[in-house]
């Protein structure tokens, strides 16, 4: 009975440490498909990059075997809503642009008011309140700066309602030279400019989008000037006019995601890159 109860205990320790064992190269394995996965979407980062690299580039998806790979996506940061240069000076056509633009994501009137007075007294150098604003109370602080990142406007007073939904900041920027970008700007943007109605914006964006309907590839036809922006919105030169001096064209600044992946593991990063010359200048990266 001693033999074999002393039998089965050795058997119970060598069963325990080969499961040990198993789990242990199990974690390996694993964290060596991490690494390689972030390998991979760092890659993919790296060809973006790239001064001649450009959106729907072939070279944008490789890997080195099967079973590693990444596929990196560029998109204009330009298409985004510059908030900085909305409010830097108080300029009331661009303020105005705000305020459609909230007005398009169903923000109501007093609401509007609240958030854009609130975001002036954040940014401006005194401490004297707006009407709908907020200056120094209690814990509050505005910084009396431009916002920093995009991420600052979640302690705006008024901003919270807004900034808790999924993707707000999706259309958002604090990276960009400033004006819209026509070429890469979403459908509520563009509805917020001036002159703007859903028909023209939505023959605009299937005509930019190329035959895939997906923008950002190869299929893509290209605006050589921003007159060409013009004439596929279908905007006379007088129409055009109104909603000049608050767009722009080929923005220097753009929005690189990039997808490694090592067998079943998959990382993603994201990068905002200013492309001017032949040096680009990485802004921000974060995994996501």
């Amino acid at each position: 009975m001693l033999a074999m109860w002393a039998l089965f205990l050795l058997s119970a320790m060598v069963v325990s440490w080969a499961i040990d064992i198993d789990q242990r190269l199990d974690l390996n394995g694993n964290a060596s498909r991490v690494l390689e996965a972030q390998a991979m979407a760092a890659s993919g980062g790296d060809i973006a990059m790239h001064p001649a690299i450009k959106p729907g580039s072939p070279l944008l998806r490789g890997g080195v075997s099967r079973s590693q790979t990444f596929e990196a996506r560029i998109t204009g940061e330009g298409g985004r809503l510059n908030v900085n240069w909305i409010v830097a000076g108080e300029n009331p056509v661009r303020l105005e642009l705000l305020r459609k633009y909230l007005e398009v994501k169903g923000i109501d009137l007093n609401e509007r008011d609240r958030m854009i007075d609130s975001l002036l007294d954040w940014v401006d150098p005194d401490n004297l309140v707006r009407l709908n604003g907020a200056e120094d109370e209690g814990d509050y602080r505005p910084t009396n700066t431009l916002l920093a990142r995009i991420d600052d406007l979640k302690r705006v007073a008024g901003w919270a309602d807004f900034t808790s939904q999924a993707d707000w900041d999706s259309e958002l920027t604090v990276n960009s030279t400033g004006p819209v970008d026509l070429a890469w700007a979403s459908r509520d943007l563009m509805l917020a400019l001036p002159g703007m109605t859903e028909p023209v914006v939505d023959q605009f964006i299937q005509l930019r989008s190329g035959p895939d309907e997906m923008q950002g590839t190869d299929d893509d036809p290209e605006f050589k000037t921003l007159d060409d922006v013009r004439v596929a919105l279908g905007f006379t030169t007088e129409q055009y006019k109104a909603i000049a001096p608050l767009v722009g064209f080929k923005d220097q600044f753009v929005r690189v995601v990039s997808v490694g992946k090592s067998g079943d593991v998959t990382r993603v990063v994201q990068m905002v890159i200013r492309k001017a010359g032949n040096v680009p200048q990485l802004i921000t990266w974060k995994e996501l």
